[in-house]
C-alpha cells in the first residue's frame, strides 16, 4: 500500500494524494538547488526525511504546492455534505437557457 496524504477540504470533503507525488516535487527542487540528479534528491533526502516525519510532509505540500498541482490525481476518500435544501431555499439563483 503506497502512502497518501488525506486533506479534508472545507465542504468537509476528504482527498487522498500520493505521498510519492509529494516527494518528486520536492526532490525535483532540491535536485536544482543542489546540483545533484533528482534521483539522488529523492533516495537521499526526501524519501528518508518523509518516512521519519508526517509533518515535513503535510508541510511541503501546503506551503510548496498548489491544489491544481495534484488535483488531478486526488481521490476523493468521502464525499463532503452540503445543506442542499439550505441553498435552495437561500441560495443565489438565476434563470439560464440551456
Amino acid at each position: 500500500m503506497a502512502l497518501h496524504l488525506q486533506i479534508e477540504m472545507p465542504d468537509g470533503s476528504k482527498w487522498a494524494v500520493p505521498v510519492e507525488v509529494i516527494a518528486m516535487n520536492r526532490a525535483v527542487y532540491y535536485a536544482k538547488h543542489d546540483g545533484i540528479s533528482i534521483e539522488q534528491s529523492l533516495e537521499k533526502d526526501t524519501r528518508p526525511l518523509f518516512a521519519g516525519s508526517p509533518y515535513d510532509i503535510e508541510d511541503w505540500a501546503a506551503n510548496n504546492m498548489n491544489w491544481e498541482d495534484v488535483e488531478h490525481l486526488a481521490v476523493c476518500v468521502s464525499k463532503g455534505e452540503a445543506n442542499y435544501q439550505e441553498g435552495w431555499v437561500n441560495g443565489q439563483k438565476q434563470v439560464i437557457e440551456i
